[in-house]
C-alpha cells in the first residue's frame, strides 16, 4: 500500500488520526525529555516537600521535593518502552496462534481458543502484579537484571 493512500485513509478517520497525533506527541515528549523538563526529576529538595502547583512547579512537588511535571515528561520514556516490549512479546505469539488454529481447525483449534479466553479472562491488575513480582519492583531494577 502506498503511503499516500495510506495517509488518505488516515485522514478519512478522525479517531485514527487523534490516536496518531496522541502517539507522535508522547514520542516528541520522550525524545526531547531532557529540554523539555524544567528541572532534574530526581533532585530531593527537603524544603520544597509537598509544594502546590506554582510558577515554578507546574504541577507541584512530591514528598521528596522533585518536580513532578518533570518526572512525568521523562516518565514516558519508561512506558513506552513497555509498551513496545509488550507489542513486541504478544504480536508473534498471537500471531503463531491465530495462525495455527486457522489453519489446522477442529480440535487444536478449541485447544488454542480455550487458552485464549483464559489468558484474556484474568484482570489486568493481577498480571501487572505477576510482571513485577518476576521482573522487580522497578524498571531499572529489571533492565539491571536483563544484561
Amino acid at each position: 500500500m502506498p503511503a499516500s493512500l495510506f495517509l488518505r485513509r488516515l485522514l478519512r478517520s478522525p479517531a485514527a488520526f487523534c490516536g496518531l497525533m496522541v502517539i507522535a506527541l508522547l514520542l516528541l515528549i520522550a525524545l526531547f525529555a531532557p529540554w523539555l523538563a524544567p528541572m532534574d526529576p530526581n533532585w530531593q529538595d527537603a524544603a520544597m516537600r509537598l509544594q502546590m502547583p506554582s510558577a515554578q512547579h507546574w504541577l507541584g512537588t512530591d514528598s521528596y521535593g522533585r518536580d513532578l511535571l518533570s518526572r512525568l515528561i521523562y516518565g514516558t520514556r519508561p512506558a513506552l518502552g513497555l509498551v513496545a516490549l509488550v507489542t513486541v512479546i504478544t504480536l508473534p505469539v498471537g500471531l503463531l496462534i491465530g495462525i495455527l488454529s486457522g489453519y489446522y481447525g477442529g480440535w487444536l483449534e478449541r485447544i488454542l481458543m480455550r487458552f485464549t479466553d483464559v489468558v484474556m479472562s484474568m484482570p489486568r491488575l493481577i498480571l501487572a502484579f505477576a510482571f513485577v513480582a518476576m521482573l522487580g519492583p522497578g524498571w531499572s531494577t529489571a533492565h539491571w537484571r536483563w544484561r
